[in-house]
């Protein structure tokens, strides 16, 4: 009996809807905005709201939970491409690693007044071409 469990299935096993969720919440933070089914829209929104909480505060400890949640893996750099980056150029970084600076340099303190409710979820009128689900935009609100 799965009595006072919180998290939705999703038909996927632990792994999978771990990685699933870190995929998310990075599109999310990067774009701010993504498109998506109902269900996974309202299981997110819980990671995407406990992000910001993190962002909100930017400390060592933090920044290293976020960089777990988000399942940010090391970069690793050639010599000529770790140069270039002690010299200001961010160019060769992956997406990830600036997520994480947008999540903590934007994000945080665009919330920092606010006590809850980051994200908006608006659902589209049309359902999704070829399997017909219900659709929806999951966003950051613009406060």
């Amino acid at each position: 009996m799965r009595h006072a469990k919180r998290s939705a299935k999703l038909g996927r096993d632990t792994s999978h809807r771990r990685c699933l969720f870190a995929n998310m919440l990075k599109s999310l933070v990067h774009y701010e905005k993504i498109t998506t089914t109902i269900p996974k829209a309202k299981e997110l929104r819980r990671f995407a709201d406990k992000m910001i909480t993190l962002a909100k505060e930017d400390t060592l400890a933090n920044r290293r939970l976020a960089i777990a949640k988000l399942m940010v893996r090391k970069n690793t750099l050639t010599p000529r491409e770790q140069r270039a980056v002690k010299a200001g150029d961010k160019s060769s970084y992956t997406p990830d690693r600036l997520v994480v600076d947008k999540l903590f340099n934007v994000l945080g303190p665009r919330f920092q007044n606010r006590q809850g409710g980051y994200t908006r979820m608006s659902r589209l009128p049309l359902p999704r071409k070829g399997d017909c689900a219900k659709t929806c935009v999951l966003e950051y609100l613009s406060e």
